[in-house]
This record gives structure tokens, C-alpha cells and sequence, in this order.
């Protein structure tokens, strides 16, 4: 009798715990581990906005690490600076058994600068606190609670924010006074907001629950794109000051206008400067382009973040005594200088960078990250880089091109485009000839004209690296698999579409190979194509090209004497909606010419066209790699 008592608790507490885990499969039916390295197992954001000059954020997050490469999340890292205030930063620790292990204490958060090196005047902190530990699984907990009067940015709100994490529930909360408009977009989303009204405030309630791992595909669009996402905004908002109104890029414009009022006036002697430096220029683009040369030969970029120095420019008269700014100074700076020879010019913010999203155009905002200037001329607008000491006057390239940008205008804001580079603007076209020995090696005299987004990588080696590094970068990115570098030159011509000419001397090994009496030549000497991205079995995702080129080889071998053609490969030529491909080889006597054209369009084109994609991608991997085949005569 003593034995069934005792077993009676335990089969009890086995049938309870049985039905509890039946009943968390069916609430949870994802498994949240599989494919991942980070679980959130439950996490809450509260924005609260306290008056169009202020508001509060509240975190907490309860997050289960799984292996070594979700490590980086047992780190927390909270932002602030002169206008965001850090109230307290708590966090705890857990083994697999939910034994504590550590308690955050004060001493442990370490306080640090978040300047980068070219910042010479910024107030950027962040507090960092750190719970890793060397036994998986294991659980931390964060909370923290930051105040701001910096009301340009309301939250975004990502709870799947990057790859091989899932999300067992997150909650984002935005309250605000009855008087205040809160906008807001949401995108794929599982449920729409939840709104309520409670004692004078609006609240806004977002939630998500058991999202898998993302998994990417090549070619996809950008993530921010297509994981579930709120995006806030104000409509009215003050800052240190400044109130402004952001509902429309018009009423947003002209918030910047009153930053940038009175910000403009020049030095008496400067004036008479850029008059003489123009005396002679015969139209307003030619004065502007001389302007921009003086900009640039007598000032530097450096980064100024201070408060609403983040946003408003320092006076020209600091810029023109200093010599140096950030990048709206330096914007402000060369406006008020082509002001003063009557040229009109406006303030262009823009979202800047490589492979950055698109802003959102329907949806107004503090959504950008540098300011440039745009010159309007007769035919055409002149985009000047104002913190570039090198670049051509109207080139944009992929810093700042094919985007949209927010033209400050003494109206407002305008949205406007910049200049989109195509497929015949973005080249490389090279010439080489080769002549080989009886062994398959040779010597070859190569010239490589880059034009357009395709001379950047060439533009910057040039200006940034010693002839040694150079010459490293170019055995680093020659496309030969054994060779030397004889001698090398670089030519860098301006203008809006400006260039980059490459001339090399090489000695090449083994370019061809030899079996018994037969001679191997694959004729595609340095362009070759030998992989392409892995096929997806029930692709989810668009694909997305983002850039678009053309690459043209003519490659002329002279063959040594004594072998005569056997085989010659079928000339190749693929049309497709995501590019051409197109090679011709010709072989007179000792003399073979090959010339070989690649295409590559951008778009953007359904998930099914993926296969085809691959299966162009593929007949050119095919086509690089075929060969002549030559045979040496036999007395």
C-alpha cells in the first residue's frame, strides 16, 4: 500500500506535465529551435510620448541563446547622447535549468564613445551590457528605460531582425495624448493594430508570436522588406526648439528651412575670392564646377553630431575660417558660395550608401542619413558630393544615385530622383593581346576602360592606396590563375560620367595547357564565370537585380608557330529578360581572336523566373569554360 501511495504524486505529476506539453504543441505548433540560434521568448517595447517634445521607451526581453553563434545577443547595447537620457539598464542570466547566474550590477555596464574616426564634435555614447556565457542553452533578461527630446525619430518596430532567430512573442506599444497624431505603416504583419483610447491617451498595440527563421534566398529583395514591421512617425514634433510638422515632405522642408535660415552669410573677403575664381567661366555650370573645385581642394570632411547640430548646419563663416565640416556644413557652405555669384542651388537629403533600401515615399520622415546639393542647370541638375575631396562634379554613383532624395526648397520639400546609371553607362571594355610559347606560357598587354559605377572600385584604389597596395589590390583581383605583374598604370578621368583606365603588362603561366601533341586554350582570359548561386526548391521571394552592366573582352592570341586549329567551340548567343550574353571566336592561321559580351539588366521579376535566371547564369559558366583545342604538326 506504502508503494502505490508513493507512486500515486509521481503518476500524477507525469500525466500533468504529458497534458502541458500537448497543450504547448498545440498553441506552439512551430518548432522555434529549428534553424535557429537566438529564441525571443517574449520580448516588449512601450514608446510612451509625453508632449510633441518628448517621450519615454521602455524594453524588456527575455531572449534563449542556443549555440555560439547567437552569442552576440547576450550583449545589449543602448544608445544616447546629448538628447536621449538613459534611465537605468537591468539584466539577469540563466543557466539550461533556470538557475540564476548573474545579476547585472552598475559596475558591470560599461559606458563608452560611439565616434567613429572622422568625427571630431559628437556627443554619441552607449552603454553596453554583457551576460555571455560558455554553457548552451542559456537564458538572458534585459530591461532598459531611455527618455528623449529628440522627437524627429519615432520607433521601428522589427521583431524578426535578422537570420536564424525566432520569435515566440514580441509586443510593441505606442501611447500618445489624445491631441497628437500618431502615423504608422505596417507590413506583414500577422494581425493589424489593436487601439484603444484610456485617460486622455491613445494606445496602439502591435503583436507577433512564433515566427520561424527567416531563411534568404539569393537575389531576394532587402530584408527590411519582407519581415512583419510597424513603422512610426510623428506628425507634430519639436526639437530643442524647432517645432515642425512632418505629415508631408512639403511641411518637413520647411522645418529644415528653419535650420538652415540665416546660416549662409559669407565673409566680405571670400566673396571677392569666388568672384575672381568665376570671372572668366562662361556659363553657370562651368562657375559651379569651379566652386566645387575650390570646395574641395580647401576643405575636408569631418563629422560634427552635437543635439540639433545633427540636423542644422554650421554657419559658412565657420566653415570657410575652419576649413572642414560635416556634411551639411559643407553643403551650406558651397550653396552660400554659389549663392553669391546668383547660381540657385538646394539642400538634397538622401538616404546614402550601397545596396541601402529605398525610402519610403508614402511616408514622410526622418528617413535619411546625409544631405547633398542639387544645381539646377539649363538642360540638367548638377549633383555635387560636398564631402568628397575627389569626386566629378554631377557624379552620384552608387553613394547616392538611383534613389530618392528630399529637395529642400524655400517652399518645402520636394521629392525628386537622382540620376539612375544604366547598363551602357556602367561598362568594362578591354582589349588584350597574348602571345603564348610552346609550353602555354605568354605575355600579355591589357587596357581596361571603367566607366560608371563600375570604375568606383578602381577610383578608390587610386586614391586611397600606395602604388605597393595598389599593385597588392590587383593580384588580389585579377581573374588569372597564374601570373605576374610586369608594370601597371591608372588613369582617372572626371566628369559626370567619369572613367578609370587600367593598363597592365603580365607574364602569364600555364594560360594554356598541353597534352601530348595537343594544345588547350580557353580563350576567356580574365572575365571568366565559374560558379552561380544555388538552385531554391519552391523559391518564396521576388528576385531582385539591383544593378545593371556591360562587360565587353576582345582578346587576340598569337598561337606559336607549329600548331594548326583541331576543334573550335560554337559561338554563343543568349537573350534573356535578365541580360545577353553573346561570344564570337575567330582563328586565322596563328591568330585567334575572341570577343565576348556580357549584359546584365536590373529589375525586378517574380519568384518562378528564378529557374530561368539560373539556367542563363549557367550557359554562360558553360560557354567561359570551353576551349580550342590545337595540334602541333608533325615533320
Amino acid at each position: 500500500m506504502k508503494q502505490k501511495t508513493t507512486l500515486l504524486p509521481l503518476i500524477l505529476w507525469l500525466a500533468i506535465s504529458s497534458l502541458a506539453a500537448f497543450a504547448a504543441k498545440q498553441t506552439n505548433p512551430i518548432d522555434l529551435k529549428k534553424g535557429a540560434n537566438v529564441i525571443i521568448n517574449k520580448e516588449e517595447t512601450v514608446f510612451a510620448v509625453a508632449s510633441r517634445g518628448s517621450a519615454t521607451t521602455t524594453f524588456k526581453t527575455r531572449i534563449t541563446i542556443l549555440n555560439e553563434n547567437g552569442l552576440h545577443r547576450a550583449k545589449l547595447y543602448v544608445p544616447y547622447d546629448k538628447l536621449t537620457k538613459v534611465v537605468y539598464v537591468k539584466g539577469t542570466s540563466y543557466d539550461t535549468y533556470g538557475v540564476k547566474l548573474k545579476t547585472l550590477k552598475n559596475s558591470d555596464i560599461v559606458d563608452v564613445s560611439a565616434i567613429t574616426d572622422n568625427s571630431l564634435f559628437a556627443d554619441n555614447r552607449v552603454k553596453i551590457a554583457n551576460l555571455s556565457h560558455t554553457m548552451y542553452p542559456f537564458t538572458v533578461e534585459f530591461e532598459y528605460q531611455v527618455t528623449t527630446t529628440n522627437m524627429l525619430f519615432y520607433p521601428t518596430w522589427a521583431p524578426l531582425d535578422e537570420e536564424s532567430l525566432s520569435v515566440e512573442k514580441s509586443v510593441f506599444t505606442v501611447t500618445i495624448p489624445a491631441g497628437l497624431k500618431l502615423r504608422y505603416r505596417e507590413a506583414n504583419l500577422q494581425q493589424p493594430v489593436a487601439m484603444r483610447t484610456e485617460a486622455g491617451q491613445q494606445i496602439f498595440t502591435w503583436e507577433v508570436s512564433n515566427l520561424a527563421p527567416f531563411k534568404s534566398e539569393p537575389y531576394m529583395p532587402p530584408m527590411a522588406e519582407l519581415v512583419p514591421m510597424v513603422r512610426t512617425a510623428p506628425t507634430d514634433f519639436e526639437v530643442e526648439g524647432y517645432a515642425g510638422n512632418m505629415e508631408t515632405w512639403l511641411n518637413y522642408g520647411q522645418w529644415i528651412n528653419k535650420l538652415n535660415a540665416g546660416r549662409d552669410v559669407l565673409p566680405e573677403a571670400t566673396k571677392t575670392k569666388i568672384a575672381a575664381i568665376v570671372a572668366d567661366a562662361k556659363t553657370p555650370e562651368e562657375k559651379a564646377k569651379r566652386i566645387y573645385n575650390y570646395l574641395q581642394n580647401n576643405t575636408r570632411y569631418i563629422s560634427i553630431q552635437l543635439g540639433i547640430g545633427g540636423w542644422q548646419p554650421f554657419e559658412a563663416s565657420f566653415v570657410d575660417g575652419k576649413g572642414y565640416g560635416d556634411c551639411k556644413a559643407l553643403t551650406n557652405y558651397t550653396q552660400a558660395m554659389l549663392k553669391t555669384v546668383g547660381i540657385d542651388s538646394y539642400h538634397a537629403l538622401i538616404r546614402a550608401g550601397d545596396d541601402v533600401a529605398p525610402i519610403l515615399s508614402d511616408f514622410p520622415g526622418q528617413q535619411f542619413n546625409h544631405v547633398i546639393l542639387s544645381v539646377p542647370m539649363e538642360k540638367d541638375t548638377l549633383w555635387l558630393e560636398c564631402t568628397s575631396q575627389h569626386e566629378s562634379a554631377g557624379y552620384t554613383g552608387s553613394f547616392t544615385g538611383n534613389r530618392k532624395a528630399l529637395l529642400v526648397t524655400p517652399e518645402g520639400g520636394k521629392l525628386v530622383s537622382t540620376p539612375t546609371y544604366t547598363a551602357t553607362e556602367n561598362t568594362q571594355y578591354r582589349t588584350a593581346t597574348v602571345k603564348l610559347d610552346e609550353k602555354g606560357n605568354g605575355t600579355a598587354n591589357v587596357q581596361t576602360r571603367y566607366t560608371g559605377l563600375s570604375h568606383e572600385d578602381h577610383r578608390d584604389v587610386m586614391q586611397n592606396a600606395s602604388p605597393e597596395n595598389q599593385r597588392k589590390w590587383l593580384y588580389k583581383n585579377i581573374d588569372i590563375p597564374a601570373f605576374e605583374i610586369q608594370n601597371f598604370a591608372f588613369e582617372l578621368k572626371k566628369g559626370k560620367l567619369p572613367e578609370v583606365n587600367e593598363k597592365l603588362e603580365l607574364s602569364l603561366r600555364q594560360v594554356a595547357t598541353l597534352s601530348g601533341k595537343r594544345m588547350f586554350l580557353a580563350p576567356n582570359l580574365m572575365n571568366k564565370w565559374d560558379s552561380t548561386p544555388n538552385a531554391v526548391e519552391n523559391r518564396k521571394w521576388d528576385v531582385m537585380r539591383a544593378s545593371a552592366y556591360t562587360n565587353t573582352d576582345i582578346v587576340t592570341y598569337e598561337m606559336p608557330a607549329g600548331y594548326t586549329l583541331e576543334y573550335k567551340p560554337t559561338d554563343t548567343n543568349y537573350k534573356t529578360e535578365f541580360g545577353t550574353f553573346k561570344t564570337i571566336t575567330k582563328v586565322d592561321g596563328q591568330k585567334v581572336t575572341y570577343e565576348r559580351t556580357l549584359q546584365m539588366n536590373k529589375g525586378r521579376f517574380k519568384p518562378e523566373a528564378y529557374a530561368q535566371m539560373l539556367e542563363f547564369m549557367n550557359n554562360i559558366v558553360k560557354a567561359d569554360g570551353q576551349q580550342l583545342v590545337f595540334v602541333k604538326n608533325v615533320q
